[in-house]
């Protein structure tokens, strides 16, 4: 009976200590979030767009194969008129779908005439019109957009839609339409941006609208693309496998997509059939040609050569949406494990540490210090390893951030609960808890000698 109760004390400390720890790590959390510590720390603020899974993408993962179900064409500043020249030409050769990733419209809120011209000289932009229009096969773009109620209702920092803006009604008769809207960390859409995650598909107004990417793809093999969203996924990690050719250094991946600037699209001398019959052609800005080094619509992703303190952005939003395509006609996904075994797993070890680090304070109390250290350090590298390779060998991204957090307070958390939360309990507290425990266990005895005699 003294050896049940002895155990089931140590296990309440067990429980008792883990508990404290995680109070302090989140209040650490929750301090560092108000971002009163940002000014001294410019390591954190270097490495906060950066997880440890993109060394996978980086530096571990041998060079996919060039994607030649795709070519990409840069339209630059070219005017729609000559937009419009480049999907006849492109037409010509059968490609299977033509994606716009350009939207033709007004800012919203200016439809006057020297902010938007095209809402008062909508001829101008017939010519496109009728070029996507005899096409029959094309994709445009729209966005997906939250109203002042519903932004103040959930702070703007949820996926949920009331509404879409689309591209001018001129250019939308016969063609389908996808949302361009991608995930990132950025709260201006003239912020630095890192991409690693999309939405397939979202409820607009009781209607399931399709992501650009998702829209084209179906359009190209609709049995791949309804198998994808049959993962019923609200958001998917995007499985990069390449970008196109970098002239400036800013990702390591040679190209692995076919590529026409604006020039080339509009001379039919420049390219051959054979990258565009029962081809995706994806339209859209690459910059104002492929030696720009402009930062317009470009992306931080996990390609990004400098995984960490990335100085570079090194994606066009048109070759994300490539990216995304790609994963789909491939199904070659990344599974995301769910938050709960995150969490389940940061307890877990914590508790153990908590137990081993109690053993050693009963045990070798002299050793603690060192032996608590070499502990933590262990088992962060260790895990950190983990998450890396099961990630490249399994497509399986296990997100262990709580666990690593546990792990590097662990130590000082316990020593803190052992010298001052504990003997605060034991002062305090642990004289009504040993007369609740024993009362329960009054109880329990006396249920049992009851169920004998019966």
């Amino acid at each position: 009976m003294i050896k049940e109760k002895k155990v089931r004390n140590f296990w309440l400390e067990v429980v008792l200590c883990s508990t404290f720890v995680f109070t302090v790590l989140y209040g650490i959390a929750n301090i560092l979030q108000l971002g009163i510590l940002d000014v001294f720390d410019p390591i954190g603020q270097a490495l906060g767009d950066t997880e440890l899974t993109d060394i996978t993408f980086s530096k571990l993962r041998e060079d996919p194969e060039i994607d030649t179900n795709i070519l990409i064409i840069n339209t630059g500043l070219l005017s729609s008129e000559e937009v419009g020249e480049q999907i006849r030409n492109i037409s010509r050769f059968k490609p299977k779908v033509i994606a716009i990733d350009v939207f033709y419209n007004c800012p919203v809120g200016f439809t006057d005439s020297i902010n938007c011209p095209i809402a008062y000289d909508t001829l101008r932009e017939r010519p496109l019109g009728e070029a996507i229009a005899n096409a029959g096969n094309v994709v445009m773009v729209t966005k997906l957009l939250q109203s002042d109620s519903l932004y103040n209702k959930y702070g703007g920092d949820i996926n949920i839609f009331d509404s879409l803006e689309h591209t001018m009604d001129i250019l939308r008769p016969g063609a389908y339409e996808g949302y361009a809207n991608l995930e990132t960390d950025a709260e201006h859409q003239e912020d630095l941006k890192s991409c690693r995650r999309f939405n397939p598909s979202v409820m607009v107004n009781g209607k399931e609208e399709l992501a650009f990417s998702v829209r084209t793809a179906m359009i190209f093999d609709s049995v791949k693309t309804k198998r994808f969203l049959e993962r019923n996924n609200p958001v998917e990690v995007i499985n990069y496998r390449g970008n196109i050719i970098d002239m400036h250094g800013a990702s390591e991946y040679a190209g692995r997509y076919f590529t026409l600037d604006w020039y080339q699209a509009l001379d039919t001398n420049q390219f051959v059939s054979g990258l565009i019959k029962d081809k995706i052609v994806l339209m859209g800005f690459l910059g104002e040609n492929f030696d720009d080094t402009s930062w317009d619509d470009k992306f931080f992703t996990p390609l990004n050569k400098k995984f960490a303190g990335k100085s570079r952005p090194d994606m066009y939003g048109l070759v994300v949406h490539a990216n995304i395509i790609s994963m789909i006609l491939n199904e070659d996904y990344i599974t995301e494990a769910p938050d709960w075994i995150e969490y389940a797993v940061a307890f877990i070890l914590c508790m153990l540490n908590v137990a081993v680090f109690f053993y050693i304070t009963e045990k070798i109390p002299l050793w603690f210090d060192g032996l608590s250290i070499i502990m933590q350090l262990i088992q962060i590298i260790i895990l950190s390893l983990l998450m890396v390779y099961f990630f490249h060998w399994f497509h399986i991204k296990v997100n262990l951030t709580a666990t690593l957090g546990a792990l590097a307070v662990v130590g000082t958390g316990f020593e803190l609960y052992n010298s001052l939360v504990k003997q605060i309990w034991t002062l305090y507290l642990g004289k009504y808890l040993d007369r609740y425990l024993n009362l329960l266990g009054s109880l329990s005895r006396e249920i049992s000698i009851k169920r004998h005699k019966d």
